[in-house]
């Protein structure tokens, strides 16, 4: 009987990446899982990018607590990027388990007709979209089209930057994830006709001014957005393409103005009704609920309105300020009010110069939001750095490093 002829090395590949691949729980690859051939080079060719993958496909099955992740051929970097990235680092900052009662009387929190309830049984920790970076693109609008790149309302600097960095544009990596959204706050009136302002979050920079022309885009996204440093799975990819993938500072003098932020907080509250109802019913309510107590507690803290200065003012303001504003999409609507808190770093504790703020640098996100909740949001994590449990989806710090709790 003739016996049949060893499968090639090409062969040999494709086979394991499907066993890499197509079961629930990927396996690593051994030298000893294949038969070599008697040439050493065609051995480290076959072995080499098939056990990488296999090590990326075996930590995000590992890492994913909340479901489970399946890698598949053509989804590994994207499940990796949505399971262990948004998993992340377990926090250090303090925490409290529950958020404190209202001390006085607030809005009622809204009801939904059936099919757009509230989901109040899902744990929040860990629930929070990975990404590295938040540009909030300035509109000076409360509400926005579904899908923000499909406004036509002036230009739209969103669509223009999510054509560069989301899937499929020139820039697109799944290990280091940018979210692209509108922000209601107004331009500076630096800002030409065309042009709008820029907030990068948690980097904490502010751009007053943007043109919609595409080399100054892109300049943007090469000197601010990309990250330093790859992902190891790049170290397998053309030195071409990891060379477009990487930050090239040269590119910041064709987007001057760039400022740091350091002396006010940022809340975003996601409020776009285009998308879905409970966030545009949610959003404005706890705008006007985060502005009413932020004013009112002890000396007060200023609610900033109107556009950002354009430039850095010549010294440090004594006094706290606060910016409250509505953005697009964040994802995980039925966890609305979703609420992200931004402290600058630098930032030191209410009512002192020089005991450091415990989330200083950091971003948190919250959901379930409720109006009862935004006096002690205010209170503990605002002012005294206290991370709420029972609202807590996630958190990032300045560098782009995901955090949760333990579970």
């Amino acid at each position: 009987m003739t016996q049949s002829p060893s499968p090639t090395p090409l062969r040999q590949r494709r086979r394991l990446y499907k066993t890499v691949f197509a079961t629930s729980k990927p396996r690593f690859i051994h030298q000893k899982t294949i038969r070599t051939t008697n040439a050493p080079e065609t051995n480290m060719l076959l072995l080499r990018p098939l056990r990488q993958a296999s090590r990326v496909a075996t930590t995000a099955w590992s890492a994913s607590t909340a479901r489970a992740c399946v890698p598949r051929s053509n989804n590994v970097a994207l499940s990796f990027r949505r399971t262990y990235g948004a998993r992340g680092a377990m926090a250090t900052f303090p925490t409290i388990d529950t958020c404190p009662s209202p001390t006085c009387s607030c809005a009622a929190t809204p009801t939904f007709p059936e099919g757009f309830e509230i989901d109040h049984t899902t744990p929040l920790n860990g629930l929070m979209p990975a990404h590295a970076q938040q540009v909030l693109i300035c509109t000076g609008k409360d509400d926005w089209p579904s899908k923000i790149e499909d406004d036509e309302d002036g230009k739209n600097h969103a669509a223009m930057l999510r054509d560069l960095i989301g899937r499929g544009g020139p820039f697109s990596d799944p290990f280091h994830n940018i979210s692209v959204l509108n922000v209601s706050f107004p331009p500076s009136s630096s800002s030409s006709p065309g042009n709008t302002s820029v907030y990068m979050l948690p980097d904490f920079k502010y751009l007053p001014s943007l043109s919609s022309e595409p080399e100054q885009v892109k300049a943007l996204v090469k000197a601010y957005l990309l990250p330093e440093k790859l992902n190891k799975v790049h170290d397998y990819s053309p030195p071409a393409k990891r060379e477009a993938l990487l930050r090239d500072p040269s590119y910041a003098d064709k987007v001057p103005g760039i400022r740091d932020i350091r002396d006010e907080v940022i809340v975003l509250i996601c409020g776009h009704g285009g998308r879905d109802q409970r966030c545009g019913v949610y959003g404005p309510l706890l705008r006007g609920e985060f502005e009413k107590r932020l004013a009112e507690q002890d000396e007060g803290i200023e609610v900033l309105q109107g556009a950002a200065p354009a430039e850095k003012e010549g010294q440090e303001k004594k006094t706290w300020g606060a910016r409250v504003g509505l953005i697009s999409h964040i994802g995980g609507h039925k966890f609305a009010g979703n609420v992200i808190v931004y402290i600058p770093p630098g930032f030191k504790t209410y009512g002192s110069d020089d005991v450091p703020h415990p989330l200083a640098g950091h971003g948190v996100w919250y959901g379930r939001v409720e109006p009862k909740h935004v006096e002690g949001i205010v209170q503990e994590t605002i002012k005294k750095g206290n991370v709420i449990k029972e609202l807590f989806r996630g958190g990032i710090k300045q560098g782009g490093e995901i955090l949760r709790l333990p579970l």
